[in-house]
């Protein structure tokens, strides 16, 4: 125990030191010196066998020293959370057959006319095809966006930080003044609460950047060393999550075409006397229909996280840079523990969310409805509402994302990982740390913009085209509403990819503190100034 060398707990695995490869080297060099020989006889953070913390077989695992251990990337092999899991699987199912029915009769109509550009052709009463072609351009724009913001991030990090940080209330008043020079007034009045509400958190967060644009660089280092891992699986998420899009998009219009009262009034070919037409029907499949996408895509998403945080992040952090003794393929690895074994404890926490996410979109549309209608104490009491509902769903889906990586290191259950979660946090002060570290707020945010200019391109196209169906203008909130969170969601696929790598660190400085001092030291001696309670009984800390 005399030397460094001798304790693999310490020392980045398999290859040159993180710190020699990595930019942040320029300020700061490798620790210095050994740590001294009663380091070991502390027993808060005992060395481990193979360079990693863990043992071999289950949960914990008990080595040579006799140190209890958990076990990490090998849990059980055991389906956990079974019913949530039939209840997706049920889901889906169902959401597949209403969406194969709905989308035969509307194959069968040939999309009840209408079409790319300026063509009032269609219908007047049933969304027709021109709304397919804005929806399909809105993925593909918002595909293409959240592409050129991953090269940027990549490129500039810090930078990027800030103007994800600006740029989201700038843009924000942009439409709403636009909103207002077209009298669009409802919508523009959204967007300037908006801009107040960012306005303000944006003034108190700004002493934060420093610390967060640290986080950022580090985890654009450790993409840098596992680029397919990180970067192709935020890519096969941004098309999954794009591809369901379009799905749901083609859904959402042929349930319009087959069980809405305009389709029965006009005698659609497709209708006969067995379907049932009526607002009920159509309200209850379209909730139904909403439901379904906004589970699915949660899912994808926390699938997403698990992988990422089970597999380069966490084998980063836990094994270094180049993963000696983790085991072979960390990310499919990952992925295949979180699409299987855990899928049932991912479907259950992303079921919350989407419960209260499916609450705040119907407050919303309530609210542009009231405001159409001329009602507008209405609007803001529904508007009020949906805000609070947000404020739950960001609590709910903070506290879940730490979760999903307890899942994914360990293979526990929903409720079990929550419960760990809270005592992991909030017993080393992690949660101070988390507060004051804004880099999933600048993702969220830059997501926010992103889905932004997806609702001016939606808004900008049913101007030009002015297709027959919205003649009155009647569906341009729900569109304007669906333009947006495609959008949000497709750019979310990417930027939980970042974030991922922030919490997964954040998970890791929680258990083993002294392995960030390895890994990054000018992150872990900008934490220790900060916050000392954190690294509290690491070598060379007060």
């Amino acid at each position: 125990m005399a030397s460094f060398q001798q304790q693999p707990s310490y020392a980045p695995s398999g290859g040159a030191p993180v710190w020699n490869s990595q930019p942040y080297a320029q300020q700061y060099g490798a620790p210095s010196g050994p740590p001294p020989a009663q380091w070991q006889q502390q027993g808060q953070y005992p060395p481990t066998n193979n360079g990693a913390s863990g043992g071999d077989q289950g949960e914990f695992d008990k080595s040579n020293d006799g140190y209890e251990k958990p076990q990490r990337f090998k849990p059980k092999k055991k389906w956990n959370d079974l019913p949530f899991l039939v209840f997706f699987v049920l889901t889906v199912a169902g959401f597949a057959t209403v969406s194969g029915l709905a989308l035969y009769s509307w194959v069968r109509a040939s999309g009840n006319g209408g079409g790319l550009g300026g063509n009032s052709t269609g219908n007047r009463s049933i969304l027709n095809a021109s709304t397919v072609y804005l929806l399909l351009l809105t993925t593909a724009l918002s595909m293409v966006i959240t592409l050129l913001y991953m090269v940027l991030l990549r490129a500039f990090p810090k930078p990027i930080l800030h103007v994800s940080l600006i740029l989201t209330p700038f843009g924000a008043l942009a439409i709403a003044i636009y909103y207002f020079y077209v009298r669009y007034y409802s919508g523009a009045i959204i967007f300037i609460i908006f801009v107040v509400i960012f306005a303000f958190v944006y003034m108190g967060y700004r002493r934060r950047v420093p610390m967060a644009a640290m986080f950022l660089q580090v985890v654009i280092d450790i993409a840098k060393h596992h680029k397919m891992g990180v970067y192709g699986t935020a890519i096969i998420a941004i098309i999954a999550q794009a591809g369901l899009g379009v799905w749901f998009s083609f859904t959402i219009i042929a349930t319009y075409t087959r069980w809405g009262n305009a389709a029965c009034q006009v005698g659609s070919s497709v209708n006969n006397s067995r379907t049932s037409c009526t607002n009920a029907t159509l309200i209850g499949l379209i909730v139904f229909e909403f439901f379904g996408y906004l589970w699915m895509s949660q899912v994808i998403a926390n699938v997403t996280l698990a992988t990422l945080a089970g597999g380069p992040f966490g084998s980063w952090y836990y094994f270094g840079p180049k993963g000696q003794g983790m085991p072979p393929h960390p990310t499919r690895s990952a992925f295949l523990r979180a699409s299987t074994l855990s899928l049932g404890s991912i479907a259950f926490g992303s079921l919350i969310v989407t419960i209260l996410e499916l609450i705040r979109v119907l407050l919303n549309l309530a609210s542009q409805s009231a405001s159409q209608d001329g009602n507008p104490i209405v609007a803001i009491l529904a508007c009020c509402a949906a805000c609070f509902v947000g404020c739950i769903e960001s609590l709910v889906e903070y506290f879940n994302k730490y979760a999903y990586i307890e899942i994914a290191l360990y293979g526990k259950p929903y409720i079990k990982a929550a419960k760990d979660t809270w005592h992991l946090l909030t017993d080393r002060g992690i949660d101070a740390i988390i507060n004051d570290t804004i880099v999933g707020l600048a993702m969220t945010w830059g997501s926010f913009f992103i889905g932004l200019l997806c609702v001016l391109f939606s808004y900008i196209y049913l101007r030009a085209t002015k297709p027959a169906y919205n003649s009155d203008g009647s569906y341009t909130p729900a569109i304007l509403v669906y333009s947006w969170f495609v959008g949000f969601q497709v750019a979310q696929s990417l930027t939980s990819a970042i974030d991922a790598g922030v919490s997964t660190i954040f998970v890791g400085l929680a258990e083993h503190p002294e392995v960030l001092r390895n890994r990054s030291p000018m992150l872990f001696d900008l934490i220790a100034q900060n916050y000392p309670q954190v690294v509290h009984g690491v070598h060379g800390t007060v």
